[in-house]
């Protein structure tokens, strides 16, 4: 983003109400995850011709469902790790 962008984008956000500001954001957030599982679908749709070339089994929903789940309450784990060290790190 270019310093003209960003001051304009400041300057706008400066006349906000917190409940707004709030709400940029979680907009913000919401884009740049759409941006990382945007990201993880093509890297998983560039590795699916070699998958099947090399005779990989096809994943079915439900191993695909469990595959998600895992991953998902790793990153949970690693979240909270990462969030009691931030609150340990504010108590000094």
């Amino acid at each position: 983003m270019n310093a003209t962008v960003e001051q304009s984008l400041m300057s706008k956000i400066r006349t906000l109400s917190p409940q707004q500001v709030a709400e940029v954001e979680d907009f913000v957030e919401f884009l740049a995850t759409k941006v990382r599982k945007r990201r993880a679908l093509d890297r998983l749709l560039a590795i699916a011709p070699a998958l099947e070339a090399a005779g990989a089994a096809p994943m079915s929903e439900d191993d695909i469902a469990a595959e998600m789940d895992a991953v998902r309450a790793e990153r949970r784990v690693r979240e909270a790790g990462s969030t009691s060290k931030d609150s340990g790190a504010d108590r000094s």
